[in-house]
């Protein structure tokens, strides 16, 4: 058994002849966040849809809890229960309530009874503020209410490991706090994490490892105070001047 629950060791991955991710190696530590920072067209999402096996990698090794998810045997949807993943546009089903939308994915590939995933279901959105929402339909909510639920969603799986693209990008400023208030709680309550985010301010808040992207490559990576605050690389140096610049930190 590995000591991290997620392990890659040399990843690539191109669009037939475009380079999209080169020689990518991380590990993450159990109840840690690693947040992956860069331009947009770095490789940020890319990376997250990989490691969800929702695209299909050209070289490398992806673990999880030390058991290789690339290998050609496993069973992509199998390796999915233990994973969740909160996309930028929260992909929720229009036409079911926010309590339907939750119970869906543990009574269809868990097998739990409707009892029992409602049960579960009221008791996170409970947890995270949202319990009266619970009858509503998507659109009735505002976007972090609906990115919450999303969240909701991924974590009514128990997953091992919680993948989280960009979840702020299409927030108005004024919602992303809240947001980023659970992504907060969870971290305190130690989920496993690797997000990838334009939030510098939430990476120091959140991250015990910042790893920055560049053309498809980790080209720089350490703590938050050493990547946020100190680079040593010229390019990531530029990438947070700019952000800096846009009133991003």
């Amino acid at each position: 058994m590995s000591n991290s629950v997620l392990e890659i060791s040399k990843l690539r991955k191109s669009f037939d002849t475009e380079l999209v991710l080169e020689d990518i190696s991380i590990k993450v530590p159990e109840h840690t966040a690693t947040v992956f920072i860069g331009a947009s067209g770095s490789g940020k999402s890319t990376l997250l849809r990989c490691i969800n096996l929702l695209e299909p990698i050209d070289d490398g090794v992806i673990k999880l809890d030390g058991e290789e998810i690339t290998d050609v045997e496993i069973n992509p949807d199998e390796v999915r229960r233990k994973i969740g993943m909160v996309f930028q546009a929260f992909n929720l089903f229009p036409h079911m309530s926010v309590l339907e939308n939750i119970i869906l994915a543990p009574m269809r590939v868990k097998g739990s009874s409707r009892d029992q995933a409602v049960d579960q279901a009221e008791s996170l959105l409970k947890r995270f503020g949202l319990l009266d929402k619970a009858n509503q339909y998507p659109d009735r909510l505002s976007g972090g209410q609906q990115q919450r639920v999303a969240i909701i969603r991924s974590l009514a799986l128990n997953p091992r490991l919680l993948l989280l693209d960009e979840i702020t990008s299409s927030l108005d400023p004024v919602l992303v706090n809240e947001v980023l208030k659970t992504v907060r709680d969870l971290k305190a309550e130690g989920m496993t994490m690797v997000l990838a985010t334009h939030e510098m301010g939430f990476a120091k808040q959140v991250a015990d490892e910042v790893c920055f992207l560049k053309d498809g490559r980790i080209l720089e990576w350490g703590t938050p105070d050493q990547i946020l605050n100190k680079p040593q690389e010229r390019q990531t140096q530029e990438f947070l001047k700019q952000v800096n610049e846009a009133g991003r930190l």
